[in-house]
């Protein structure tokens, strides 16, 4: 600190979002692949948003809290990729401090909501395998509301939290954000003001908002793994494996790659990695999940067909 000339910026002052550039040999390689992964990642989230709201198939608690995260997700992308396309096309982009933090912000309270989220739908998987019986009950409409507002609430309440902390920092130059969005740790390095009371809440939420939600998910899939192990024919496994493997991968994905960029040691050799595990957090998920959990599904393909011969049959095609 002794070498560096520290000074005062208003909160007004713009950050600059370095990104990608690296890479920026392969920049408009770059902007198509994620221009391509946006807009796949939004037509496949609304389209099971839509298919939730309007299908009568799909009110069921399983594609009630799909739909949740099918919203969750589109936002989720929206909040980070245009910002980070308009940084590919122009080899690093600037963003005002309100709109970085509201970036943030909105990224802290989605990320927080869907550790919620995946943690009830593996519930919601645990009572449909191992609770059949009494699931119409223990899953009624109001449950599944009460749950799912749950899980919005938490993600918002604690972040905001961690808001009126991080509105006290004062930032200095450099403004450089080495990243491709706003994200918190990178945000707490920057500042130069005294941080460790912002840090240690930051990893008090971060247990809370992780931890818990985790657990309940390993012990739920720890019972239907079980529980599926018991069933006698091989076709029955398979059958109520299909159920939960899609949520499994993503749970495996989104935790995975949180563990990497937050928990583990920021070694040089790790250093470097982080962008990539980011975005397998941020991007990956959204756009896997229309996939893995519903347009492979017969149901969701069938509906899907309707809709669209529906749509052209209204539109006189």
């Amino acid at each position: 600190m002794a070498n560096t000339e520290w000074v005062h910026l208003p909160n007004n002052t713009g950050f600059i979002l370095l990104g990608l550039e690296r890479f920026s040999e392969f920049q408009s390689f770059l902007f198509l692949i994620f221009l391509i992964a946006y807009i796949v990642t939004m037509a496949g989230n609304i389209l099971i948003v839509v298919l939730v709201i309007f299908d009568h198939h799909f009110h069921t608690p399983m594609y009630f809290f799909l739909g949740n995260l099918s919203f969750l997700e589109a936002c989720y992308s929206t909040n980070i990729l245009p910002k980070m396309l308009a940084g590919l096309l122009d080899g690093g982009t600037t963003i005002s401090h309100t709109s970085c933090y509201t970036q943030w912000y909105l990224l802290g309270c989605l990320g927080g909501t869907e550790c919620y989220l995946l943690s009830v739908m593996s519930y919601d998987r645990y009572l449909a395998i191992c609770k059949p019986l009494h699931y119409a009950n223990l899953m009624s409409t109001k449950a599944c509301i009460y749950l799912a507002a749950v899980s919005w609430l938490n993600g918002f309440i604690e972040t905001s939290v961690l808001l009126v902390f991080m509105s006290q920092l004062v930032f200095c130059g450099p403004t450089k954000i080495d990243h491709f969005f706003c994200e918190l740790l990178t945000l707490i390095k920057l500042s130069c003001s005294n941080t460790r009371a912002v840090e240690v809440v930051t990893f008090i939420i971060a247990v809370i908002v992780t931890l818990p939600p985790f657990l309940l998910t390993l012990t739920s899939y720890a019972c239907i793994i079980a529980a599926i192990l018991k069933i006698p024919s091989t076709t029955g496994r398979k059958k109520a494996f299909s159920t939960c493997s899609s949520h499994l991968i993503v749970v495996s994905i989104f935790y995975g790659s949180l563990i990497f960029v937050y928990m583990l040691p920021k070694t040089e050799a790790l250093r470097g990695l982080d962008k990539v595990f980011s975005l397998l957090y941020t991007a990956l998920p959204p756009l896997a999940n229309p996939f893995l959990y519903s347009l492979r599904n017969k149901e969701v393909k069938q509906a899907v067909r309707k809709m669209l011969v529906r749509f052209v049959i209204d539109k006189g095609y």
